[in-house]
């Protein structure tokens, strides 16, 4: 059950403990479109530093693809979730993708790309297994975006599934999400036997908040908002500070 998130004191970062960070609104805030974002360099040595303390157990969950999450950690190779969990990339560097149907996904593709010809402002972004349409240059068109996608999913079938987001709404295979992609990982060397420590800020991170909740670790709601996480950090800012904090 969601709910406002309990105002408890979250302690500072273990070695011994197994990290996973959704990207944007939690490691860094949101820009016009995705292409746009940087990750500021204090932030990477940060998260680059926990990984080699915590003997690699620090993996990246983003809506964004594999290759996109490696364009904003250049020189190191995280283990990763891309497009909400439909491809992974293991600790040892094995990539798994979801299978689909792919015609499907591209018929989509064809009717929103469509709708963006017609309304300049929104952005639609093809990860290669997913599509997004982003209306935050647009706040107004949400409902036709939300109605848009939804009336296509009725045609492409139930193999697929809408995830939505933060002035975003996608069109995802169905079957994976942040909290299947949290077992997975949990189950394999080095996360395995540790802590499970999730931190995210949005409705897609409320996955990884369950599966984190069930496992017994520290859900960490980043921002306002209803939420199934038991820790909250109020913005972007206090998740470095926390990672600031030394080591136990």
């Amino acid at each position: 059950m969601r709910r406002s998130g309990a105002r408890r004191l979250l302690p500072p970062p273990r070695r011994d403990w197994a990290y996973f960070f959704d990207i944007d609104g939690t490691l860094v805030d949101f820009a016009d479109s995705p292409a746009s974002v940087r990750l500021p360099h204090d932030l990477r040595q940060l998260i680059e530093g926990l990984y080699r303390s915590s003997g690699g157990a620090v993996a990246l969950i983003s809506g964004r693809s594999i290759m996109d999450i490696d364009g904003l950690f250049p020189g190191i190779q995280l283990p990763a979730a891309g497009q909400h969990g439909i491809e992974r990339r293991d600790a040892a560097g094995r990539i798994t993708r979801h299978a689909f149907p792919t015609q499907q996904l591209d018929w989509a593709r064809d009717r929103l790309a469509e709708a963006v010809a017609r309304q300049p402002r929104l952005l639609l972004e093809h990860k290669g297994l997913s599509l997004a349409l982003h209306y935050r240059r647009a706040p107004r068109l949400a409902g036709f975006a939300h109605r848009l996608t939804r009336s296509l999913l009725t045609r492409v079938g139930t193999q697929f599934c809408i995830q939505t987001g933060k002035r975003v709404v996608e069109m995802k295979p169905a079957g994976k999400d942040k909290g299947v992609v949290v077992l997975e990982f949990m189950h394999e060397a080095p996360f395995q036997g540790r802590t499970a420590v999730f931190v995210g800020d949005d409705a897609t991170d409320e996955y990884g908040f369950a599966t984190v909740n069930r496992l017994r670790g520290y859900s960490i709601k980043v921002g306002p908002g209803p939420t199934a996480a038991r820790w909250r950090l109020r913005d972007v800012k206090a998740v470095q500070r926390w990672l600031e904090r030394d080591l136990e």
